[in-house]
């Protein structure tokens, strides 16, 4: 184990190294303050917990940013993890450096009220901070990467929940931010804890075909430095394996296996000035056969993350095909460091900074009338997708996700044009307003001052965040009262889609329940809210649902006969002859009506009761039924009655199973064929995918047991990549 005195030392010379100017008296006093602040506390490796601000010093350090974001490095935990206060670092080490450690401070978890609010809360936050000072993310991030360094020490299960956060948030975010280096060591760690196996694999292949490779990348380096130092162009020129993340993404989107893999290498080619990069272009072009449709100009049209560099795909005379990226030495250290080298180069000169974070303050603004799950999906999607990059008739250059249309593009450019908008011209030819736009398309937009707005429909079309929120915004001041009428039949069309009485929202004091769960003053409001777009009819009443049912079930006040509830003890007869309905006995109630309940499924072989509905009879329940847990409640218990199954032939029931995946090719062809093998009668089979290549598979099927069901379990878990299963709802 490293001891304080090592990392130190590694973190002062990173410093003097990379930031020669740095203040080292003010940074000692720092280190000192922290160790001090922090000197009862110990990671989980058993370590001095002050190893770790040190680890992220050192980081922040080789990013090449100031002493300022270095001293907040140093702190970053110290107002969150121990006494410490705001205003006693802003005293002892200035406001600047007391800002950027209550930026990265993390929020107290216990205020939020899902997972999906608490991810909300937490980004909108780090969002916020960026648009003041963008030290505070990169501060963050050299925080999430020694943590993901040192993840061997946490348990499984914390393991996967970081590692899935860092792969849904901080390695994109490194993406967006141009930092490359920093991206891959994310995703090549996540991956080594999220898919062990897979990881193994691509290391033991890279390791046993080290030597060949190394020396294919040897001879393609050198015929490249000759043919550039032949003509006088000064160059460093280097190959290099891609990354394992990468590689392993390839094998699934290909559906190859690594042997099958060929453009898995990757050389750098690095100049002097611009002009030498479409010359060394040429040179390469003339040394190997081109790819065609391989070729992209960043340096003309760089990425929104300020990345630059020329990118051409190439096959060599041993058929091997292999990347190039041209690039100049300051192209090179924004590729590697993103926004910290722009800071490095350009931090005094004010250049260029406003554009460079409109995209933030664009986050910020989508995060109007947005729910906490709806924000994150979006989010993903305008932040984290690759771009499509066309133009306006003018030139412009305007940045949209993959996959937008020209309804994006008109809120690209402004809300009014966008809400003015009657057609679209692609290339000068008139197109759909659903067309998906591709790279340097030049889009024209047609408007008109009659233009009766946006259409509904719209929001299902564009892509981007921007363009549904500006959406959204027009229908909530334009159209109140359309919103009202169209929010309340579709709430209204779920209730009865759910059985639920809307009789049920009349009653005062429940209402006033309902709607504090919904967060709204009234239903006018919520109802405008589902009308224009701001919350959907099905997220509504599955938020109170649960509350309407509780309620229904206590405000029962007509007496349920007891001739229902009980036969006399003397009627052996009945009890004799008393056979099943629908495969199960209740006890003590010779005849009724029987239904499965949907909440919970049960099978033959599960604990079950029963509940006496109001005209449907008695409903069936697993024992483990979220539904059943407060039967002993005295308001409800009599409505309880003991049930259990015939010992009839058995027949077969309905149950569902949803299984947890890892989104892959051909994996919903996997589960058909299981379940047609095993001679199981499958209903229902659908899925969905999930942020973070995963995926949710809903099996509905027959089953005469709890035995068939937990074979039929088994052999769906026996399936690659499907990593679980629970019980769903029928």
């Amino acid at each position: 184990m490293e001891t304080f005195a090592e990392h130190y030392q590694t973190m002062a010379a990173t410093v003097l190294k990379c930031m020669p100017g740095a203040d080292m008296e003010l940074i000692d006093r720092a280190v000192e303050y922290a160790r001090e602040k922090h000197k009862d506390q110990k990671r989980k490796d058993g370590s001095p917990y002050i190893i770790h601000p040190l680890a992220v010093a050192e980081i922040v350090a080789e990013m090449g940013l100031d002493t300022d974001a270095i001293l907040g490095a140093l702190l970053h935990d110290c107002i969150e993890d121990t006494d410490a206060s705001h205003d006693d670092i802003a005293k002892l080490f200035g406001n600047t450096t007391a800002e950027l450690v209550e930026g990265v401070t993390k929020l107290t978890r216990a205020n939020f009220s899902s997972t999906e609010q608490e991810q909300m809360e937490n980004l909108r936050k780090m969002f916020m901070a960026m648009s003041k000072d963008i030290r505070v993310v990169l501060i963050k991030i050299a925080d999430r990467l020694h943590n993901m360094r040192t993840m061997q020490y946490q348990s499984p299960a914390k393991q996967v929940i970081k590692c899935r956060e860092t792969m849904d948030i901080y390695a994109p975010l490194a993406h967006r931010l141009g930092m490359q280096k920093i991206k891959w060591e994310l995703e090549d760690i996540s991956l080594r804890y999220l898919q062990p196996e897979a990881y193994q694999e691509i290391m033991s292949y890279l390791t046993a075909h080290r030597e060949q490779d190394e020396a294919f990348m040897r001879t393609i380096q050198n015929k490249i430095s000759v043919r550039l130092s032949s003509v006088g162009i000064q160059n460093t020129t280097y190959g290099r394996i891609k990354h394992v993340y990468s590689i392993y993404r390839k094998m699934q989107a290909q559906g190859k296996s690594l042997d099958e893999l060929y453009d898995l290498y990757a050389f750098r080619v690095i100049v002097d000035s611009m002009p030498d990069c479409y010359n060394v272009l040429g040179h390469v072009h003339d040394l190997f056969n081109l790819v065609p449709g391989r070729f992209k100009d960043y340096i003309s049209t760089p990425k929104p993350n300020m990345y630059q560099s020329l990118h051409t795909t190439v096959i060599g005379s041993q058929g091997i095909p292999f990347e190039v990226q041209i690039r100049t030495w300051e192209m090179h250290e924004t590729a590697e460091y993103g926004i910290a080298a722009h800071w490095k180069y350009k931090q005094h000169s004010g250049d260029g900074s406003e554009k460079d974070f409109e995209w933030v303050r664009r986050l910020l603004e989508s995060q109007q009338d947005t729910d906490a799950e709806d924000y994150v999906h979006s989010l993903k999607i305008d932040m984290f997708d690759d771009e499509v990059f066309v133009f306006t008739p003018r030139g412009k250059i305007v940045s949209l996700p993959a996959g937008s249309t020209p309804i994006d593009f008109a809120y690209a450019i402004h809300s009014g044009v966008g809400n003015a908008m009657v057609g679209a011209k692609i290339n000068n030819r008139i197109a759909n307003i659903d067309a998906k736009l591709q790279n340097g398309d030049i889009v024209e937009i047609l408007t008109a001052k009659t233009a009766k707005g946006p259409s509904r429909d719209w929001l299902t079309i564009c892509k981007s965040n921007q363009a549904r929120t500006k959406i959204k915004q027009w229908f909530k001041k334009e159209k109140r009262e359309e919103n009202i009428l169209h929010g309340r039949a579709s709430f209204e069309s779920e209730m009865k889609r759910l059985q639920l009485p809307l009789t049920a929202l009349a009653d005062p004091e429940l209402a006033q329940q309902l709607l504090k769960k919904l967060s709204f003053d009234n239903w006018d409001d919520m109802y405008a809210a589902i009308g224009y777009g701001g919350l959907t009819a099905t997220k509504a009443v599955g938020r109170i649902r649960d509350d309407i049912n509780r309620a229904l079930k206590a405000q029962v006040t007509e007496r349920i006969p007891q001739s229902l509830l009980r036969v006399s003890p003397d009627s052996q007869a009945v009890k004799q002859n008393r056979h099943g309905v629908n495969g199960v006995i209740v006890e003590d109630i010779d005849s009724c009506m029987i239904k499965f309940s949907k909440c919970c499924t049960p099978v033959p072989g599960d604990a079950i009761v029963g509940f006496i509905t109001k005209g449907f009879g008695v409903s069936i329940h697993r024992a483990d039924c979220p539904n059943a847990a407060h039967r002993d409640d005295p308001r409800q218990a009599a409505r309880w009655v003991r049930v259990r199954w015939a010992n009839a032939d058995e027949q077969p029931f309905d149950t569902t199973l949803e299984l947890d995946c890892i989104t892959r090719e051909g994996l919903l062809l996997d589960v058909a064929t299981a379940m047609t093998t095993a001679r199981i009668r499958v209903k229902e089979l659908n899925g969905k995918d999930l942020p973070g290549g995963r995926s949710v598979f809903t099996v509905r099927f027959e089953v005469k047991n709890v035995a068939e069901l937990n074979a039929v379990r088994n052999r769906l878990l026996n399936i690659p990549d499907v990593v679980g299963s629970r019980r769903g709802q029928n």
